[in-house]
């Protein structure tokens, strides 16, 4: 009776068909010495989940710490040199004042007509930003229409 039915579990496990509960009677029973002759076959299917959780590792790993402490010594060095490339970069571009890049003019007019310039497209960008804005009152009008409160 009961081979019959690791018989048919058997059958089961090789269609992908057995939920877990009945592949743990199946362990169970290969783990056990009462295996028929003709499934003892499948025996090492089933008890290799047992062999591999009694299998450790025993060898020992050479720790190789010189080879560590150059590694790190090298990182310090490196972090150092990019930290001073960007020190030195910095200092050279930003803290040294340009005497040209300061917009004065000697001429009042040429200021005049640069400041005029600039006002301009200013102004041009805050004109593109309300067109865009009443695009947005034709949307919320639309909106109101038609979701009226």
């Amino acid at each position: 009776m009961a081979l019959d039915r690791i018989e048919n579990l058997l059958e089961k496990y090789f269609e992908a068909e057995t939920s877990i509960a009945e592949e743990k009677e199946l362990k169970d029973y290969f783990a056990s010495s009462d295996v028929a002759q003709h499934l003892e076959q499948y025996k090492p299917i089933f008890g290799y989940a047992v062999q591999a959780k009694q299998e450790q590792f025993t060898a020992t790993i050479p720790l190789n710490t010189i080879k560590r402490k150059r590694v790190v010594w090298l990182s310090v060095a490196a972090s150092v040199a990019v930290l001073l490339g960007v020190g030195l970069f910095t200092f050279n571009n930003y803290n040294q004042p340009k005497s040209g890049e300061f917009g004065t003019y000697d001429d009042p007019e040429v200021a005049f007509r640069e400041t005029q310039k600039a006002l301009a497209m200013i102004s041009e960008s805050v004109n593109k930003g309300i067109g865009s804005m009443q695009y947005l009152n034709e949307y919320e009008q639309s909106k109101n229409r038609i979701f009226k409160k």
